[in-house]
C-alpha cells in the first residue's frame, strides 16, 4: 500500500535549485519509489531527480502530493514532508 501526504511549499523562494537538490538527495536515501506532483496537475515526477523536481515550478504556496511505495515508504514520506514544511531550512 503506497504512503501518501500533501504538503504546501512554505519558503518564500519556492523550490528553486538548492531545495530541489536537497529534496532529491534526501529521497535518494530511501529504497522506496517516490513521486511528487502538484495537486493542480496530473503528472507526477521522480522525487529523486533534481531536474524533474525543478520542472514542477513549485512556488511559495504550491500544494504538492508525495507518494511512495516500498519497504520504507512511510518514513520517506514523513521525512520529505518535514523537509518541505521546514522551508528546506532556508529561513
Amino acid at each position: 500500500m503506497p504512503s501518501t501526504a500533501t504538503v504546501r511549499i512554505v519558503n518564500r523562494l519556492g523550490m528553486h535549485a538548492r531545495p530541489a537538490m536537497i529534496l532529491a538527495e534526501t529521497a535518494q536515501e530511501f529504497d522506496a519509489d517516490i513521486t511528487i506532483r502538484r495537486t493542480d496537475q496530473s503528472n507526477p515526477v521522480d522525487a529523486k531527480s533534481i531536474m524533474q523536481l525543478m520542472m514542477l515550478a513549485a512556488t511559495e504556496g504550491t500544494e504538492l502530493e508525495i507518494k511512495a511505495a516500498g519497504s520504507d515508504a512511510d518514513s520517506s514520506v514523513e521525512r520529505l514532508v518535514d523537509l518541505i514544511r521546514s522551508g528546506f531550512n532556508e529561513e
